[in-house]
């Protein structure tokens, strides 16, 4: 029989103890992270989560073992694959997906890595004088060369594709321009809660189209619940006011006279009777006659201000026209 070490029956006790201690367990990837920045992530994690790293096979025995008291957490040992850790926290798993992903750094390719996105070199000047490196800028393909004693990069240069491999030459030609085209940090693969394993895949939830998507479903409720006459806390007010409006409008139309309706309804129908009076010709006395000419009057004069306004601004316009030629003038006049 095979002696097992001491220390793997307490590392796994410890392990099933957190399981069941904690309500969320997640599994991370850990691979290609330095040990200096793992150290620093452990640091920023520090009262909010705790990260275990182990052998997989005992963190798959742990997960066995605490399955007996956590059903379903067993279905956590089908991510744990390479480099892994375990992380356990009292948040949800969407509330530490998003701490995680804001802990990530940028990191320095070394050379065989796969390039996440396009890797591009801006135009302008670097730190470096002439030198043997301007032949190392040249290797790789960057349109280098030297102006007033700095060596600079022509014009913005895509060195390394998306999906393509950086190669050892190209990193080391990014990591002495500072360029880091990596982001480095504890990659959370699943979590479960309350019975469940959550994917990454449905873990990564944008909080932006959360909110959209809420306010739009919200707007389009209320505006069934009014549309239906449904009345709500929401949408009470705006149903009275609804109502309001279409009785307001009913008994004007109909002409049935109230303390609200009164002053409109008299000044409809004055409005009415100054326009039958001043399409006839013949019959009007005197006091009718100037009733009609001040309507006239006071028509023209909304009409003459209006047009005034328009005058207005059609000369601002004009004016500040002439002054962005002006200074456009000026500009190409200094360069």
């Amino acid at each position: 029989m095979a002696h097992v070490a001491p220390w793997k029956y307490e590392f796994v006790e410890k392990l099933e103890k957190l399981i069941c201690e904690y309500s969320m367990v997640g599994v991370v990837n850990i691979e290609n992270i330095p040990a200096a920045q793992m150290q620093k992530m452990r640091a920023n994690l520090m009262g909010k989560s705790l990260l275990i790293v182990g052998k997989n096979r005992l963190i798959k025995l742990a997960l066995q073992k605490a399955d007996e008291k956590k059903k379903g957490i067993i279905d956590l040992a089908n991510y744990v694959d390479g480099q892994t850790a375990l992380i356990f926290a009292k948040t949800n798993p969407f509330k530490l997906i998003k701490l995680l992903d804001a802990s990530k750094t940028p990191s320095p390719a070394k050379g065989g890595e796969i390039a996440p996105e396009d890797i591009v070199v801006p135009a302008g000047e670097t730190q470096f004088k002439p030198g043997p490196v301007i032949s190392e800028f040249q290797r790789v393909g960057l349109p280098a060369a030297v102006q007033k004693g700095k060596i600079v990069i022509r014009e913005d240069t895509i060195l390394v594709k998306k999906g393509e491999k950086i190669s050892r030459e190209i990193a080391q030609v990014l990591t002495k321009l500072e360029i880091y085209p990596l982001t480095v940090g504890l990659d959370l693969r699943a979590a479960y809660e309350d019975g469940m394993v959550f994917p990454r895949d449905i873990l990564e939830v944008s909080t932006e189209k959360v909110q959209r998507d809420l306010l739009s479903a919200i707007q389009s409720a209320i505006n069934l619940s009014v549309n239906v006459a449904y009345p709500t806390p929401l949408t009470i007010g705006i149903l009275i006011s609804t109502a309001h409006m279409n009785a307001m409008n009913l008994a004007i139309n109909a002409c049935v006279v109230n303390k609200e309706t009164i002053s409109i309804v008299l000044s409809k129908a004055y409005s009415q009777m100054l326009s039958l009076a001043s399409s006839l010709k013949d019959g009007l006395d005197d006091e009718l006659k100037g009733l009609i000419t001040n309507a006239h009057a006071v028509s023209e004069e909304k009409h003459e201000k209006k047009e005034e306004e328009k005058k207005e601004e059609k000369k601002e316009e004009e004016e500040e026209k002439k002054e962005e030629e002006a200074i456009a003038g000026l500009g190409s006049l200094f360069g």
